[in-house]
C-alpha cells in the first residue's frame, strides 16, 4: 500500500506482497471466525499464502453474529462501512443492517475466497503454548488434539463470552431464564411476566421487539444510557442501482460516512461541545415522549455523553411509555422461585428472566491458557489490565498476534476500519518470517510499554476516564478497551510495522 493512498476510500482494497519464491512456508493458525479471522484469512489469500488453519470452537463461522440472534439485533454502524473495504457489499438492505443480512454477508465472503476448506469446526482451543527449542507453537484442543502452527492469531474478539449476573438464588428461579447473546426461541414470551436484568445495546434492540407481546416486562437497570435516534431508513431501489452500476460511489459513500463517524471523537473528549449535543439530542427524545416526571428521571443518565456506550435507538423511549413497561432502578437483592425481589423488599413475579448483562470484555483472551517464553501464561501477564504494543503484540509472545485487542475498540467509528489496519500490519510481520533467517518475532516490552504510556496519558483527556464504570475498563479504573484518539492515528500508526521495535530471532 502506498502511503499517500487514500485511508478512506482504498485502505485494504490491495493484496498484500507476493511472497518470494524463495521464501520459506510459515503454518499459521488463526483462532475464530468472526470478522477478524475472516479478514485475515481473507487477506492471507489474496497474498497468496495458503499455509494456514482456522480453529473454530463453534459449528458454523460468524462470531459474535453467528450468536447474537435475539429479536432485533443488528449493528449500529452504517452497513457500508461494516463491510470490508476489499469487498464492498452494493446492495445493502438498509442503513444500519440486522443480523441476518450481516451474517449472509460474512458467509459470502467465506465463499468467495474459498476458506471454508481451511475450518476446523467444533474444535475448541484450550492452551497454546510456545515451544522456544523449535520456535512454533503447540495448540491443544479441548478434546486433546495438538495443532502445530509457527505463527498464532487471535480473532476471538472483545465480546464473546457471555457476562452473567450474580444473584443469590437464581438457581430456584422455577421459570425459564437465558442470556440474550444465548436467545432460547423455544420459550413463548406470549402474555407472560418477564423480567429483562439490563439495559445495555442488546436490550435497546430486542426490548421494543417482545414488549408489544408480553404481558408485563420489568426493566432492572442499574444506569441509564444515553440514547440518541438511529438515522436509519431502507437504501432505494435506485440508489442500489446506482452502486452497483458505480463502484466509486460505494467507495464515496464509504469515505462520507467514515468521516462522519471520525468527527463524533469529539464528543468522548471531556467538556467537549459534541458531547452536549449528544446530551440535548438525548433528553429532547426523553421530552417528546417521555410524559411521566418520575420515569423521565430514571431515564436521564447522571454522567458526560460517551463515559458509557452512545446508543442508538428510535423505539426505546416510546416502548419505556408503554403501559405494561415498567423500569426499576433498585437494585436486585435476591432471586425465588417465582422472580426477583429488590432492595426495598419488592417481590417482581416473572415468567421469564432474560439476562442483557453484556460480555466478560476486559479478560480477552480467557478461558483459553497462552503460554510464551519462559511459560509465562498470559492471564498472569495481564493480571492488573490488559495491555499490547499497538494493540496486536505482546512482550514475551513471539510470532502471537491479537486482531480486536485491547485498546482497539471504537465508541465512534468502524470496528472493520481498525481490523483490517491491523491485519496489514500483522501480514507484514508475517512476511518478515518467511525469510529463512527469521524463526521468530517478538516485540520488545521497552516499545510496548512506551506505546502504553502514551495510549493511557492521552486517555486521561477522555470521558471514558471520567470516572463512570463501563466495560470498557477493569474494576480498578483502568481503560483497556478503547482506542484513546481518532482512527485516522491509529492507520497512520499501522501502515508498516517499525522493524526496530521488534527482536527477530534466527
Amino acid at each position: 500500500m502506498q502511503e499517500r493512498e487514500s485511508i478512506l476510500v482504498d485502505l485494504m482494497s490491495k493484496p498484500g506482497p507476493a511472497a518470494p519464491t524463495a521464501a520459506k512456508t510459515v503454518q499459521i493458525a488463526i483462532l475464530g471466525t468472526g470478522m477478524g479471522g475472516l479478514c485475515m484469512a481473507a487477506q492471507l489469500r489474496r497474498a497468496g499464502i495458503d499455509s494456514f488453519v482456522m480453529i473454530e470452537k463453534a459449528g458454523e463461522i460468524g462470531g459474535t453474529w453467528r450468536d447474537n440472534i435475539y429479536p432485533g439485533s443488528g449493528c449500529d454502524v452504517p452497513s457500508h462501512l461494516y463491510s470490508f473495504s476489499f469487498e464492498p457489499k452494493v446492495d445493502w438492505s438498509r442503513k444500519f443492517a440486522l443480523q441476518p443480512e450481516i451474517l449472509d454477508y460474512m458467509k459470502q465472503v467465506a465463499r468467495k475466497y474459498g476458506l471454508r476448506p481451511f475450518i476446523r469446526f467444533n474444535t475448541e482451543v484450550a492452551e497454546a503454548r510456545f515451544d522456544e527449542a523449535e520456535s512454533l507453537w503447540r495448540i491443544r484442543t479441548t478434546a486433546g488434539e495438538e495443532i502445530t502452527a509457527n505463527v498464532v492469531v487471535s480473532g476471538t474478539g472483545q465480546l464473546n463470552r457471555p457476562a452473567y449476573p450474580k444473584i443469590a438464588g437464581l438457581e430456584t428461579f422455577a421459570g425459564k431464564a437465558f442470556h440474550s447473546a444465548r436467545w432460547d426461541y423455544d420459550v413463548d414470551l406470549t402474555d407472560k411476566n418477564v423480567a429483562v436484568i439490563g439495559n445495555g445495546a442488546s436490550a435497546i434492540q430486542f426490548v421494543p421487539e417482545i414488549a408489544p407481546k408480553v404481558k408485563k416486562l420489568t426493566i432492572f437497570q442499574r444506569s441509564a444510557n444515553w440514547i440518541v435516534p438511529k438515522p436509519d431508513r431502507p437504501y432505494t431501489e435506485f440508489e442500489k442501482k446506482m452502486f452497483r452500476r458505480f463502484p466509486w460511489l460505494v467507495k464515496l459513500h464509504r469515505y462520507q460516512i467514515y468521516l462522519t463517524l471520525e468527527r463524533n471523537f469529539l464528543a468522548f473528549i471531556q467538556g467537549s461541545f459534541f458531547g452536549k449535543l449528544f446530551e440535548r439530542a438525548s433528553r429532547k427524545e426523553i421530552e417528546t415522549h417521555i410524559k411521566d416526571p418520575e420515569l423521565a428521571k430514571k431515564l436521564t443518565p447522571d454522567y458526560p455523553a460517551g463515559c458509557k456506550r452512545i446508543l442508538l435507538s428510535n423505539d426505546w423511549f416510546p416502548t419505556m411509555a408503554r403501559p405494561n413497561v415498567n423500569v426499576e432502578t433498585s437494585h436486585i437483592a435476591r432471586a425465588t422461585p417465582e422472580g426477583l425481589v429488590t432492595e426495598d423488599g419488592v417481590a417482581h413475579k416473572a415468567d421469564v428472566i432474560i439476562y442483557s448483562t453484556g460480555f466478560e470484555t476486559t479478560t480477552f483472551l480467557a478461558p483459553m491458557k497462552i503460554v510464551g517464553r519462559g511459560g509465562r501464561d498470559l492471564n498472569d501477564v495481564w493480571a492488573k489490565g490488559a495491555e499490547a504494543h499497538r494493540g496486536v503484540a505482546v512482550a514475551g509472545f513471539p510470532n502471537f498476534f491479537i486482531l480486536y485487542g485491547p485498546n482497539t475498540n471504537l465508541g465512534h467509528n468502524s470496528i472493520i476500519f481498525m481490523l483490517e489496519c491491523q491485519v496489514n500490519y500483522i501480514l507484514q510481520c508475517i512476511e518478515a518470517l518467511r525469510s529463512p533467517k527469521v524463526k521468530s518475532i517478538e516485540v520488545r516490552k521497552e516499545a510496548e510499554d512506551a506505546f502504553n504510556r502514551e495510549l493511557q496519558e492521552d486517555m486521561q483527556r477522555t470521558v471514558w476516564a471520567a470516572g463512570c464504570s463501563s466495560w470498557y475498563k477493569t474494576a480498578e479504573g483502568k481503560v483497556t478497551n478503547n482506542w484513546s484518539t481518532f482512527t485516522m492515528r491509529y492507520w497512520w500508526q499501522m501502515r508498516h510495522p517499525d522493524f526496530a521495535e521488534y527482536a527477530l530471532g534466527a
